[in-house]
């Protein structure tokens, strides 16, 4: 894909510029209403469009846009090249002639993550899931000494107790203790759920979709199966464990951003969209906040992932720049959900963070 797609810059400049304006919300473009809002406030504008699609659509930087705005000539050399871009935009059928974008202009959201994609595919394999190898999940098949570094919830008390006493201790000491190996249950299914919320708009959303795309490419290639639930103030998109990579990626390039946060709708959908039987499945949430819809969210929340964990369900999160009140209710949902909490500072370590949480549960 590289090879060929490099020879057409203008394409791929068609195609960020869509996600881009996919990931702000931005579902139209006319040249006059776009000018009027950056000469009215530029704070506002920058705000509504962000800098990346204001330097896409105008050809100009934002802080020179910024410096420059209250001279005339200046305007209206921004005003002509948002025009060109309108019409180089529309010639090409990304816009229609209202200013909406078409279906071609979907199809070029989804090339942009496809590229982006080929760009950053990891190199290794993860072989066929016969699963030999000590696991996180499922059936326990044997115990061991219990070695520093092993988990806790993975102790088997019984065998720790029966060993204390036939050594003559009065209580367990430490090297009585025995932790439980588990041998996985076969192909996992994964669910993803993405935080599309207002706070996601932009840089926070853009890599999530490349994260989610990357994930499901790796997964379904090494014969999982992924799921995909998108959430703000409603499910927008749910999609049940697939192996079909085509219909994630037009889901998740199609992802904006709106309203608040529904944990608890979420979860419970997420819960319908595993299937029964004898598998691996993990909930893996990716979000910045803390839920804001319901009476108690919170607590609604936790119920919501006491009844994923009783459905056999493990539950990760990975959070994005949380404060303290959301790393504290972060840490209650994996301890509930018997997951791992992952912290992101920078975005740019998110799409590891996400493969590797996948590896962990597999």
């Amino acid at each position: 894909m590289n090879s060929v797609l490099a020879g057409d810059k203008q394409t791929l400049d068609h195609a960020e510029l869509v996600q881009e304006a996919t990931n702000r919300g931005v579902g139209a473009f006319t040249p006059d209403m776009m000018f009027s809002n950056m000469v009215n406030n530029f704070s506002i504008a920058k705000q509504l469009y962000g800098e990346k699609l204001i330097q896409l659509l105008s050809g100009y930087n934002p802080n020179y846009i910024e410096k420059n705005l209250k001279i005339p000539e200046f305007r209206r050399e921004l005003k002509q090249a948002l025009e060109n871009k309108y019409v180089e935009l529309n010639q090409e059928k990304i816009l229609n002639r209202d200013g909406t974008f078409t279906a071609r202009a979907a199809e070029l959201g989804r090339l942009s993550l496809l590229f982006e994609l080929d760009r950053s595919l990891m190199k290794d394999t993860m072989g066929e899931k016969t699963s030999k190898r000590a696991e996180h999940y499922g059936e326990r098949t044997a115990s061991r000494p219990h070695r520093k570094g092993d988990r806790y919830k993975d102790l088997n008390i019984k065998r720790s107790i029966t060993r204390a006493i036939k050594r003559g201790h009065k209580t367990v000491e430490e090297n009585d203790l025995v932790t439980s190996q588990r041998q996985g249950k076969g192909h996992l299914h994964l669910v993803l759920a993405l935080d599309a919320s207002a706070s996601m708009k932009g840089s926070k959303l853009d890599t999530c979709k490349k994260a989610g795309v990357a994930l499901a490419h790796k997964a379904i290639d090494s014969k999982d199966r992924v799921g995909l639930v998108v959430f703000g103030s409603e499910i927008k998109t749910a999609i049940p464990p697939t192996s079909d990579f085509t219909s994630l990626l037009t889901a998740i390039s199609g992802i904006t951003a709106s309203k608040q946060t529904d944990f608890a709708a979420m979860l419970a959908k997420a819960v319908e969209l595993f299937p029964s039987g004898n598998h691996t499945k993990h909930l893996l949430i990716v979000t910045d906040a803390l839920p804001t819809v319901g009476k108690e969210p919170e607590k609604e929340t936790l119920r919501a992932i006491s009844a994923a964990k009783a459905s056999g369900i493990t539950v990760s999160l990975i959070g994005i720049n949380l404060d303290r009140e959301g790393m504290d209710f972060a840490q209650d949902i994996t301890r509930v959900g018997e997951g791992k909490l992952s912290v992101v500072r920078n975005l740019g370590e998110l799409g590891h963070i996400v493969l590797e949480d996948y590896q962990a549960f597999k």
